[in-house]
């Protein structure tokens, strides 16, 4: 099992400021090994990824600000890296986790990310970057609680429970990696789980009490809705956002997403079916789980609730309904609303349409028509140490290209506080998803067919709500704004992992001129060389 360890240090870490970490506050402490085992989520035993032997992985839970070490013992035969999907990262995108900044940890190596959840509260999730590994598991929630002295804006619930909620194959991911590798599409899931399971996780609770239910799509594939049966969920947190309180019935997650809901058990005594089912498919499959009052004796009964399944409009008008609650305190003690994003100039403006094509006769997927392809060293380490040749900052499309698919290593070049205007542009006929590292952005716009200049007069630049993953739907556009105020190399990918695999991941590179520790920190001590840089 895994060491947790919650000490507070006085003077152990001198070099702290230098490399990121903050000796005033907590730490905690996780070491784990990641292993291959056997796994039969859908009854089939098959190759899954296991951390301290668990699967999903072990929970990483802190306060804001604490400091949060993990050690991995990378115990597979092949180079592994874990990211934390939503984890800002503040300064230090050395410890993101994804390729472009870190190199792979070697098979049988040991490998320490070093992370603050600086100025962060929320639900958020931790997976495997590299290749297909996280078909196989290496999955986990990562929660993220307010300090004490920190007011929520909602009466403190009796207790939080975490949902890891996602499509699921019965094929085993290298199969499935060659399958991609060979130009072939990829198949549909065989099922969904909800905490690895399909249909025997039980969350117990006390009649009357209230409950804080933290849902993630750790999915690869597929968009979610989630539902209780015989209950009203009251939506609170988006991403680390504190929303307006309304009352739904069920909701959508996309894959990436996360959020967090009060339930309040004021039914009958007995239990009640927790529903997740996939969109957006003529045909959706479905995972359950057990809502179970306690004392009660009493299963639950059929017929399960029923979800929107086709419907993309339904999903639109639900996406518009999430607002930033304004006067509510996140990690902070002042509001959220006291950032007023309406009245900050744009700066940048970039139009990403997700492509797809063949590159030498292959599937590949892209952005702008450029497939992109990680170099052998990080652009993080070529940033840093000046290596030439690694990618260029000039060759990049910020617009939709005409023409064939080609192959490319895109990075955008910005400045630090810049603040960007990103358009997802979606002409294809399933819905989209994308995720950000190092920050959180206001989704100010959903709209239809395809975005123009004019529609900026509709978009929300009061209350948009704030988070870094978004759905984009079929033959649709999504506008986000963003504030750039995190310097170092980031990814901007799709969060339907055979599409980021298969090329459709971008960088943003946020500069400034000036080497300071106040706004970067320097490189870890014990950061991985390979490529160009692996004799520095």
């Amino acid at each position: 099992m895994g060491r947790i360890i919650f000490l507070y240090f006085v003077g152990i870490l001198a070099l702290s400021s230098i490399f990121g970490v903050h000796a005033e506050s907590p730490y905690r402490y996780y070491d784990w090994e990641v292993t291959y085992g056997t796994i039969s989520p859908l009854g089939v035993p098959q190759r899954g990824i296991l951390i301290n032997g668990q699967f999903p992985g072990p929970t990483v839970e802190c306060d804001t600000n604490d400091n949060v070490i993990i050690s991995i013992r990378n115990s597979l035969d092949e180079p592994f890296l874990m990211t934390w999907n939503g984890v800002w990262q503040r300064k230090v995108s050395w410890q993101d986790g994804v390729l472009g900044t870190n190199c792979p940890i070697p098979p049988h190596s040991n490998w320490t990310y070093t992370m603050q959840a600086k100025d962060q509260i929320g639900t958020y999730m931790y997976f495997p970057s590299t290749e297909l590994h996280r078909l196989a598991g290496g999955f986990g929630a990562f929660t993220i609680n307010k300090r004490s002295v920190i007011a929520l804006p909602y009466a403190e619930p009796t207790a939080a429970f975490s949902l890891l909620v996602g499509d699921w194959y019965k094929t085993d991911h290298k199969e499935l990696q060659k399958k991609l590798d060979n130009g072939e599409s990829m198949p549909m899931p065989d099922g969904l789980l909800i905490n690895g399971d399909p249909s025997n996780t039980v969350f117990s609770g006390e009649a009357g009490k209230t409950y804080l239910f933290r849902v993630a799509n750790v999915g690869t594939m597929s968009s979610i809705n989630i539902r209780i049966q015989g209950h009203m969920m009251k939506l609170v947190e988006i991403e680390g956002s504190h929303v307006l309180q309304e009352i739904y019935e069920s909701l959508d997650l996309h894959p990436g997403q996360s959020l967090a809901f009060l339930v309040t058990l004021h039914g009958s005594a007995k239990d009640y079916y927790i529903v997740a089912s996939t969109r957006f498919d003529r045909t959706s499959i479905d995972a359950t789980a057990i809502l179970h009052y306690n004392g009660s004796d009493i299963g639950p009964s059929h017929p399960l609730p029923v979800g929107p399944t086709y419907q993309v409009h339904w999903s639109m008008k639900q996406a518009r309904t999430f607002r930033w609650n304004l006067t509510a305190n996140a990690a902070r003690p002042n509001p959220q609303g006291s950032y007023r994003y309406g009245g900050i100039q744009i700066t940048k403006t970039i139009v990403l349409e997700n492509s797809v094509g063949e590159v030498n006769g292959k599937l590949r997927y892209g952005v702008n028509n450029v497939s992109y392809v990680n170099p052998d060293t990080p652009m993080k380490l070529a940033d840093y140490y000046g290596i030439p040749g690694v990618f260029d900052l000039n060759t990049s499309r910020d617009q939709p290209t005409p023409g064939p698919m080609i192959s490319g290593t895109t990075v955008y070049g910005t400045q630090l506080h810049d603040f960007a205007e990103i358009i997802f542009q979606n002409n294809e006929t399933d819905t989209q998803s994308w995720h950000l590292d190092g920050h959180n952005f206001f989704v100010v716009a959903f709209g239809a067919g395809t975005w123009s200049p004019d529609v900026r007069r509709k978009y929300n630049m009061v209350d948009a709500v704030w988070r870094s993953t978004v759905q984009v739907y079929r033959n649709s556009w999504t506008a986000i704004l963003v504030s750039l105020d995190n310097k170092g190399m980031w990814n901007l990918r799709s969060a339907i992992w055979h599409r980021q695999y298969l090329g459709q991941e971008v960088y943003i590179r946020v500069w400034n001129d000036e080497k300071s520790l106040f706004t970067e920190s320097d490189i870890p001590p014990n950061a991985l060389k390979c490529g160009k840089a692996a004799n520095l």
